[in-house]
């Protein structure tokens, strides 16, 4: 006879309610491969339920209700208490991961958050075990299924932005207000905690720099495949001079990239260190059933005795002082010199250009150009100085490039 394992299960949203259901599915299973049978005892949402009823009655609490508070008071507390807490919350563990990590060294008590980065895609796992005697060098992926199931449609079937994201809420991908999604602000969270475990040092959701998809035109994807690029929303961890830069920011990649093939609403993580060269992993990113796998997963771990334990971690040191190469689009008048002066601007801060393609428009025309790797503050200095010359129509357009190629 197993013995029963007891959860606490606050929140039954998308997430919550798959889980349960997951739960109740594989019982017999888990009990089988670990001795424990699962069973959920007890559920808090906003209509039931009290937590200090369910954290006296649990073994174990998953929290799946999101956001910071009251997550934080409740994780913390069962923490305390040494109870077990599985969680999906990037939010909560990128504002206050370092505070959470304390309090489950000092009661023992195990912290699993496997579904909080890339649905069910078991980075975390593989960096803090498999990978544990490597020496990272970055992490990198695509971490958001929502903004790239929008790129994906743009791409494929040439839907607007407004239609791609009016598509990806239809069928469950981003939520009615997609603001994290769209905006880069979910991504962030998720590098944030990716940076903390394979560097081992502190980074908080404030010091990730991050922007999102929204001002993305169908014009860029069309200019991209000229160039035979792909686009997508990339997160960026990687240590540079000492310190450690991390990011999140739509990106052209070439197709021999690990993640240019990575569509839908898919996410892909690439780890990076001299003892492996590199290895990605990729799977489903978004929707209810696959975080709740996840999270099930991280139960079993738990259920099996695999211990785990996050020593503190020093402040990052963050590097701003970045290169990257550049895809620039600008919209100019039709006439000579043109493309004389712009080269001259951009080569007083020593940038050079990759490759080139000129559109006429009828009485403008359309010049994109992808440049070579350069400091960024040059870049954007050069930049605001070609703004300003008296052809130019519109505001320029800027996306980075990431010039990696890999082959088999």
């Amino acid at each position: 006879m197993s013995d029963v394992c007891k959860i606490g299960l606050l929140g039954r949203g998308t997430v919550g309610g798959a889980f349960a259901g997951l739960v109740a599915e594989r019982a017999d299973a888990i009990a089988a491969l670990t001795g424990k049978r699962p069973e959920i005892a007890g559920l808090l949402t906003r209509s039931e339920g009290d937590f200090q009823q369910i954290l006296a009655e649990s073994d174990v609490i998953v929290e799946l209700i999101g956001g910071i508070e009251p997550a934080r008071e409740y994780v913390a507390a069962a923490l305390a208490a040494g109870k077990p807490v599985i969680t999906a919350n990037k939010a909560l563990l990128s504002t206050h991961g370092e505070e959470l990590y304390a309090s489950a060294n000092g009661s023992g008590a195990q912290l699993m958050f496997e579904a909080a980065v890339a649905g069910v895609i078991p980075a975390i796992r593989v960096i803090e075990e498999s990978l544990a005697g490597a020496h990272v060098e970055r992490v990198h992926g695509i971490v958001n299924g929502t903004t790239n199931y929008i790129l994906t449609e743009m791409a494929r079937n040439g839907l607007s932005y407004d239609d791609a994201l009016r598509q990806a809420q239809d069928l469950g991908y981003a939520e009615a207000d997609p603001t994290a999604d769209v905006g880069g602000g979910d991504a962030a969270a998720k590098m944030a905690i990716l940076a903390r475990l394979a560097f081992g040092v502190s980074v908080t959701l404030e010091q990730v720099a991050y922007e999102g998809i929204e001002s993305l035109t169908a014009d860029d994807i069309s200019y991209a495949k000229e160039f035979d690029l792909v686009l997508k929303l990339v997160g960026t961890a990687e240590r540079i001079n000492g310190g450690v830069s991390v990011r999140v920011f739509p990106a052209f990649l070439y197709p021999s990239h690990p993640l240019a093939s990575v569509h839908g609403s898919f996410n892909a993580v690439t780890v990076e260190s001299p003892a492996i060269t590199e290895i990605t992993m990729s799977g489903p990113g978004a929707g209810g059933i696959q975080t709740a796998s996840a999270v099930l997963g991280d139960l079993v771990s738990i259920l099996s005795g695999v211990p785990r334990n996050r020593p503190p971690a020093a402040p990052a040191d963050i590097v701003t002082d970045i290169e990257s190469a550049f895809y620039l689009h600008l919209e100019v008048e039709d006439r000579p010199g043109v493309l004389a002066e712009v080269a001259a601007k951009l080569g007083d801060y020593g940038v050079s250009v990759r490759s080139f393609n000129q559109q006429e428009l009828g009485e403008g025309a359309r010049l994109v150009m992808v440049m070579h790797r350069t400091p960024e503050k040059g870049f954007f200095a050069a930049v605001g100085e070609i703004a300003g010359l008296p052809f130019i129509k519109a505001e320029p357009r800027v996306i980075r490039v990431i010039e990696e190629e890999f082959t088999d």
